[in-house]
């Protein structure tokens, strides 16, 4: 896709670009998500008697023209004055479905009102609270739910504490609307984002919390921070439908796997038991393309359509992209989305960073 993150650094404040941009730690896992997937090579097959491939798809019973949904991005009206709705309006054009987070800055049943949406969960102390917003979900349409499990705590983000990051008072979690304050405090060297996420995320949920919900869970439920195949059987047995392979974007554990790199042992552990979805890192349709190949049945995209947004040129992102996979598609000589799951797929050593 073009480079709106270039764009989208000069027309944002530097604390909402790093907000955005930044990963935890030292950022290795940051680095490491994008060089995992350049090291990964395809062998093309040829003569495959089609000018047009096939890039739609069923995911968890929701249709998707593209393999492809938005991912779950907190607070997007940081980026554009209409946050979630514009983005949202944008994956209904190309026919994807757009995932709303529990800390959207726009309330989740007015985004569900625009879109085929899904539901991203937080595990919060409040118990009460987590019941509400999955009844919420299910009233307002939302047709699966995914309950993020890899933020216990959040991860140190040294860009935010350097920048004393705090939200702007007409910006907050919208779906949170009593449990707000510590977001907007400004403090020297502290992230307010963070101190309001340790106020109200409980850091002891298990997997017996993902029981209880699959319980109460009337629709598709999807356990997305998941890297480690025998956490991917856990989520089975658990009940869930499908998992999102991730490690956040490189936002939470510094020095965690590559996702690219995780997907293909999940993949193997879970058989044909639960969908797979990959998330983080993916920047391109070559992208989606190598991540179908190694097994995934779709992928979640993030931060290039914040990019995207902060320009208001989401709509052109998305039809960028589903040009680069159509494009794609058709040089490695796959009429289909199954015909990309039967491509060969090699390594080579990963590229030496600058």
């Amino acid at each position: 896709m073009p480079d709106y993150e270039s764009r989208a650094r000069a027309a944002l404040p530097q604390s909402v670009y790093d907000f955005v941009a930044g990963g935890s730690g030292t950022e290795q896992t940051l680095t490491h998500n994008r060089a995992a997937f350049d090291a990964i090579t395809l062998t093309p097959r040829v003569l495959a008697a089609t000018a047009e491939p096939t890039l739609s798809s069923t995911v968890l019973g929701t249709h998707c023209e593209l393999p492809i949904a938005v991912a779950p991005m907190a607070y997007q009206r940081l980026l554009h004055p209409q946050g979630e709705l514009l983005l949202a309006q944008a994956a209904a054009k190309v026919g994807i479905p757009y995932i709303i987070s529990t800390l959207s800055s726009t309330p989740l049943e007015q985004i569900a009102e625009t879109t085929p949406s899904w539901f991203q969960l937080y595990w919060l102390r409040d118990r009460a609270v987590v019941e509400s917003l999955v009844e919420r979900a299910v009233e307002a349409g939302c047709s699966a739910l995914v309950v993020t499990v890899d933020v216990p705590i959040m991860g140190r983000r040294q860009r935010d504490v350097r920048n004393g990051f705090a939200l702007p008072a007409d910006v907050r979690p919208e779906n949170l609307v009593d449990k707000v304050i510590e977001a907007h405090e400004v403090v020297p060297g502290l992230s307010a984002v963070a101190a309001h996420t340790a106020s109200v995320f409980d850091p002891a949920i298990s997997w017996r919390d993902v029981v209880w919900l699959r319980e109460r869970c009337p629709i598709p439920l999807v356990v997305k921070g998941i890297l480690d195949p025998r956490d991917a059987r856990r989520a089975v047995e658990a009940g869930a439908d499908g998992v999102v392979v991730s490690n956040h974007g490189g936002r939470q554990f510094d020095g965690a796997v590559a996702s690219i790199d995780a997907l293909g042992p999940v993949v193997d552990a879970v058989g044909n038991d639960c969908t797979v979805l990959l998330d983080s890192g993916v920047r391109s349709g070559l992208d989606v393309l190598k991540a179908l190949a190694l097994g995934a049945s779709g992928v979640l995209l993030g931060r290039p359509l914040l990019w995207a947004l902060a320009v208001e040129a989401a709509d052109e992102a998305l039809a960028e992209l589903r040009q680069e996979l159509r494009d794609a598609m058709l040089l490695a000589g796959c009429a289909d989305l199954a015909a990309v799951r039967e491509l060969t797929v090699g390594r080579t050593a990963w590229p030496i960073s600058s």
